[in-house]
């Protein structure tokens, strides 16, 4: 069936040891409290370079015939697998030449650098960046090394699996982010091999769906990616080894929306203190807004990446906060004379709401020239709140738009 397997996963573990941190599994109150099943945190987004991409880049790498290693490898990567060849590639002394997209985050092309790799960015797309690189390895005769479709690679990422296995021997089900589909054919291979009970569950983008399309199907597809927050997951097609490991012991697969990721980025950072890229934090979008059957059973999330672009960060918050009903922003038509933005500002203080910005909007505002329209953006507890003050502002007679 595959060309991976629980004895192949175990050799690899041996490979890897002390190279590769085993990373804690800690059990969440907070956010078994909020979503009402027992989770963990599989916080693999502390090993070196922040993703659990190491892993399989290690093992893959010490698989490496003598003169494979002197000749040095290439790949393709948005950042995470970049990061992983690159970081011990140097420890190694393997030369790694790496095709990042021209959209890459800022953060993963900088440290990769750092580690002496060759970095070229090339293209719009995950596609375009992998021509170029299946062509420097045939003209260069360097060794290609997939980001996910390579029994090797699957391997050293399912040794995620045994660790969570050790840590939570009773685990129910293991939420997985998905890409190309590594890391969770690897864990799947893992753990159904010790303990076939448990659920895995894929969590993808809804902006990325690769693995979820290829499975409607019922054979890999390629699947155009739009832009997203998730940008680890964004490949343009699955791995065919990946894909029939999938669809064999996979469960489910996932879909959420920016918002959901934007919010769970949120809700980590608030609740586990623990910052997180976009493409980790999908497994916790999933369980916080998906009917999964996992009241009261233990789960654990995979949080595989913390290599977040921070030049977008203050966005993703203020994104998350508006999802949560945090952060709201009305648009009302008020009298353009002195003492109505008073009043406007009087009754919004009465409903306890925080007001961060107030403009004025006279070129766009109603017909009336004798009216203006004012926007106010407000820090608010949640969206019963926002009606709060919506009705309170409606009985006093302030007109709101939309």
């Amino acid at each position: 069936m595959m060309h991976v397997t629980l004895e192949s996963i175990q050799a690899a573990r041996g490979r890897i040891r002390g190279a590769i941190t085993h990373t804690p599994c800690p059990y969440s109150p907070g956010l078994s409290r909020l979503y009402g099943c027992e989770i963990y945190c599989k916080f693999d987004h502390l090993q070196r370079t922040g993703s659990f991409k190491e892993r399989g880049a290690r093992n893959k790498l010490l698989t490496l015939s003598e003169e494979q290693k002197r000749a040095g490898v290439v790949a393709v990567s948005a950042g995470n697998h970049a990061l992983g060849l690159a970081c011990h590639g140097e420890q190694l002394g393997i030369p790694v030449t790496v095709v990042m997209p021209r959209w890459a985050p800022l953060i993963k092309v900088s440290n990769c650098r750092l580690f002496g790799a060759n970095i070229i960015q090339h293209g719009e797309s995950y596609a375009e960046a992998k021509l170029l690189a299946e062509k420097l390895g045939r003209e260069r005769k360097l060794t290609f090394i997939s980001g996910f479709d390579d029994a090797e690679i699957i391997a050293g990422q399912g040794t995620m699996g045994l660790e969570i296995l050790e840590d939570v021997p009773d685990v129910d089900a293991i939420v997985v982010g998905v890409g190309g589909g590594g890391l969770i054919a690897g864990v799947a291979v893992a753990v159904k091999g010790l303990k076939p009970d448990v659920r895995i569950i894929g969590a993808e983008s809804d902006r990325a769906r690769t693995m979820y399309a290829s499975l409607h199907h019922g054979c890999v597809v390629p699947c155009p990616t739009q832009p997203t927050l998730a940008d680890g997951l964004a490949v343009a097609e699955a791995g065919g080894l990946c894909f029939d490991i999938v669809r064999e012991l996979v469960e489910q697969i996932v879909l959420v929306d920016e918002l959901q990721i934007a919010t769970a980025i949120l809700r980590l950072l608030e609740m586990e203190k623990t910052l997180v890229e976009g493409a980790a934090a999908v497994p916790l979008a999933v369980v916080s807004t998906q009917k999964l059957g996992l009241e009261g059973k233990k789960v654990v999330l995979c949080l595989g990446g913390g290599n977040i672009d921070m030049t977008l960060l203050g966005h993703i918050i203020e994104r998350g906060l508006a999802a949560d009903g945090r952060l709201c922003r009305i648009y009302a038509y008020i009298s353009d004379r002195p003492g109505s933005l008073a009043q406007l500002l009087a009754v919004i203080a009465e409903t306890a709401a925080s007001v961060k910005e107030v403009s004025h909007d006279r070129s766009f505002g109603p017909a009336d020239v004798g009216r203006v329209g004012v926007v106010c953006v407000m820090e608010t507890r949640d969206f019963a709140h926002i009606g709060q003050i919506t009705e309170a502002l409606t009985r006093a007679g302030i007109e709101l738009r939309g």
